[in-house]
């Protein structure tokens, strides 16, 4: 009987030359925290990447119509609506992305079944490596703003598969996010489970907060960030900024990824700069048509602690379950980060929970 691992190897080798790769010279590229791998490819004087998602590595993607114990039973991908195994998902995002004139990689061929993608190579140009090698910080982060605003701007779109149907950034995912503290974060560092009663009162406390939030009605890629945005100068407009990592985006509020961006938790974005490009991103909103400001501030400002909540229980998770030790590296930044979100009034219900059960969190 073949191992998994073999045919594995036999099914990319196998994809690869239906693709006219076989012979490419092969080099694995850094991932980050999920299931997928990424290899970049050389032949002659052409590159690709080769983007390996197992499908069976994660646990079910949230099925179109599936109801809230549905979605529970299947896990935490269906809860948050994560795409998981399901590359089509990535295809979808990445159509949507390139017509809305965004740089996000073009595919050369895929096959989501068996979980592998051949796409553009958008360089090693990341923000986060730019900046430090001299790229100006300012620069990046104003056209990583016109990029979000050019997604605010474009249409609705037709699906280009049927196997997938963009879904909302709902209720039920963001507290199955904020759930994250108290199912990985409180016993990481408290060393016992939280008690029952301290969940009751910790979801309560997000309710009211939650329920400010405006109706979700923009596409939202969830993890925009430097590490996931790469500068590309010799393009133009919003097409300087590469994009990738946005299989998991859903239509939800347009507040989300700039607080990814802003309040980034492998690197520290000034304040000002931070209050320049909020600024920024809200007069080019306001050019657009009707703009709420007040209500976009607002929504930033629970979404911050919402993303916060969330990060600090993954990566709890990753330390704890997944034996990843180096994310202990990034948790003063987001402790940081959620200690500051909790200090802004949307989020008194929730900074009053832990004062009262976790206040070593929020000191």
């Amino acid at each position: 009987m073949t191992a998994p691992a073999e045919l594995r190897r036999q099914d990319r080798a196998a994809f690869l030359a239906e693709a006219g790769w076989a012979q490419a010279e092969q080099r694995t590229v850094i991932g980050d925290a999920s299931t997928r791998s990424y290899e970049r490819l050389q032949l002659g004087d052409r590159t690709a990447l080769l983007m390996n998602a197992p499908p069976a590595a994660e646990s079910a993607a949230c099925p179109p119509d599936a109801d809230a114990p549905t979605r529970r039973r299947l896990g935490y991908n269906a809860l948050a609506r994560l795409a998981g195994p399901n590359m089509h998902a990535f295809l979808e995002v990445d159509a949507a992305l390139r017509a809305a004139g965004l740089s996000a990689p073009e595919i050369y061929r895929a096959d989501p079944a068996k979980g592998f993608a051949l796409i553009e190579d958008l360089g090693d140009g990341l923000f986060a490596k730019a900046i430090p090698a001299g790229a100006d910080e300012a620069t990046l982060y104003a056209a990583a703003i016109d990029s979000l605003l050019a997604l605010r701007a474009a249409k609705p779109r037709a699906p280009i598969t049927p196997q997938y149907a963009m879904l909302s950034y709902d209720r039920l995912a963001m507290e199955a996010e904020v759930g994250l503290v108290t199912e990985w974060y409180w016993p990481f560092r408290k060393d016992k489970p939280a008690p029952s009663s301290a969940q009751a009162d910790y979801f309560a406390a997000w309710a009211g907060v939650l329920d400010a939030l405006s109706e979700p009605s923009a596409m939202v890629l969830r993890d925009y960030h430097a590490e996931n945005l790469l500068w590309l100068p010799d393009r133009a407009g919003p097409q300087r900024v590469g994009v990738i990592d946005f299989q998991d985006g859903l239509v939800g509020h347009a507040a989300y990824d700039l607080v990814s961006l802003l309040e980034d938790a492998r690197r520290d974005v000034s304040p000002d700069l931070a209050e320049a490009m909020i600024a920024r991103y809200c007069d080019g909103a306001r050019a657009q048509g009707a703009f709420d400001e007040t209500a976009f501030r607002r929504d930033y400002a629970i979404l911050a602690a919402q993303r916060n909540a969330k990060i600090l229980g993954i990566f709890a998770r990753l330390i704890r379950r997944d034996n990843k030790p180096r994310y202990h590296d990034f948790l003063p930044r987001v402790e940081a980060h959620f200690r500051r979100d909790l200090e802004r009034p949307a989020l008194a219900p929730v900074k009053a929970f832990f004062l009262r059960h976790f206040p070593e969190a929020v000191r």
